[in-house]
């Protein structure tokens, strides 16, 4: 037995102790099941289903497992814009106006915790790049506080499961007031939402055939979209919510749409699996390519993976946490900038890049390891400003830090 064959050995026998430490997360009461997938080296050296998809129904996770993936959409609809880009049909410094009218003349809080009358008219127009980099001064309710969160919840209702069509979501969130000025700040909302509609309006086409022509088809994503069919449902992972009092999980799921829906929000609403996800990261990590097909140049990739934010941008603290300490934000994804300062996070190295879902569906690539690890649970909370620091301080936050027990295994399977 050689050297390599050793310390591959070594490392399969380090990964063994992800299961039974994920199953001890849930025999705790605080998640229903989890799949995680790690590829290395060009090729799966793991995928574990742990727990139930169900539990009412006391069906298991299984490989083929589909998840609402939340925000980790937000990297494919950023790259459908980079496609275009490519391709002439838009600039980073193109002012969204020019296919997006809804955003013409738009004015700011003078206060973006203030009265909503108060506001002055905005010194620029929005750029691709503002909404490619959560700069564009728009929000989401739950990342605002005063005033504006309860007026971007009663114009646009709840992130996901809208039925309005895009042009009357347009009108709607251009009619309300920017929280920032473009550029400013990064300040996490519908951004990669409206740089969906807007890269729909460009090609005609609704986004989801949008991605499905360029991405999903390509890749052979079959089991990505925006909706599950009836004949997937069975696959369907059931989304719980703990009760913060009982610890009791609780049936959160969406509601099905009984067709494609109408809107469909590039910021957060695919359902994935962990295979088909992996073949979108792959192309990331092999800067555009994967078996054979290209979607991007590699000089685009790189272009993705810098870090926009400036310094004192990243010392503002993202839902209530210092979330920029050591990692900086591209063109649609997060990428590890310092590694040691970004520890309280889990382990990682430097360059590393991803970007989360809400509901704890979580990614990453890893160039420095040749590594894409994949983790997928169904875990709804309350979210609001402060609400990654409100979990880390609630004795009900197993269910989250499982992911840090995953990193830490993994990391250290690879001896870090």
């Amino acid at each position: 037995m050689d050297g390599n064959q050793v310390t591959s050995d070594a490392f399969a026998t380090s990964l063994a102790q992800i299961p039974p430490a994920l199953q001890a997360v849930i025999d705790a009461g605080d998640l229903s099941g989890f799949v995680t997938l790690i590829w290395r080296a060009g090729e799966i050296v793991r995928v574990d289903a742990v727990g139930r998809r169900d539990i009412e129904a006391d069906l298991p996770m299984t490989r083929d497992t589909l998840f609402r993936i939340a925000s980790m959409t937000k990297p494919v609809t950023s790259v459908a814009a980079l496609m275009l880009m490519e391709e002439g049909k838009l600039g980073l410094d193109d002012p969204i106006t020019k296919w997006l009218p809804e955003f013409a003349d738009m004015r700011v809080l003078k206060d973006a915790s203030g009265s909503v009358d108060d506001t002055y008219p905005a010194p620029r127009d929005i750029t691709v790049e503002d909404l490619l980099t959560h700069r564009a001064g728009l929000a989401y309710a739950f990342t605002s506080t005063g005033p504006i969160g309860q007026l971007y919840e009663d114009t646009l209702g709840p992130p996901l499961g809208g039925v309005m069509t895009p042009d009357e979501w347009l009108k709607r969130i251009g009619s309300l007031p920017l929280s920032y000025s473009p550029s400013e700040r990064f300040h996490y909302s519908h951004a990669t939402e409206v740089l969906g509609y807007l890269v729909a309006r460009i090609e005609g086409k609704p986004l989801g055939q949008v991605l499905r022509d360029r991405i999903f088809g390509p890749l052979g994503m079959d089991d990505t979209d925006f909706w599950c069919p009836p004949a997937k449902r069975g696959r369907m992972a059931k989304l719980y919510r703990q009760d913060p009092e009982t610890g009791a999980l609780h049936d959160a799921s969406f509601p099905h749409f009984d067709a494609p829906p109408a809107l469909e929000p590039g910021g957060g609403g695919l359902i994935s699996t962990a295979d088909d996800y992996l073949k979108f990261a792959r192309m990331l990590l092999g800067k555009g390519e994967v078996d054979g097909v290209r979607l991007l140049k590699p000089q685009t990739v790189e272009l993705m993976l810098e870090n926009r934010l400036t310094e004192a941008q990243r010392q503002i603290p993202f839902m209530g946490l210092p979330f920029w300490m050591g990692q900086g934000f591209g063109l649609g994804v997060s990428m590890i900038l310092d590694p040691q300062a970004q520890a309280w996070a889990g382990p990682s190295s430097k360059g590393a890049f991803s970007w989360p879902g809400a509901f704890g569906t979580w990614w990453r690539a890893d160039p420095a390891e040749d590594l894409i690890a994949i983790y997928l649970i169904q875990n709804s909370m309350p979210l609001g400003p402060e609400a990654a620091a409100q979990i880390a301080a609630s004795p009900r936050m197993g269910g989250r830090l499982a992911l840090i027990t995953f990193l830490n295994l993994l990391y250290g399977a690879l001896g870090r």
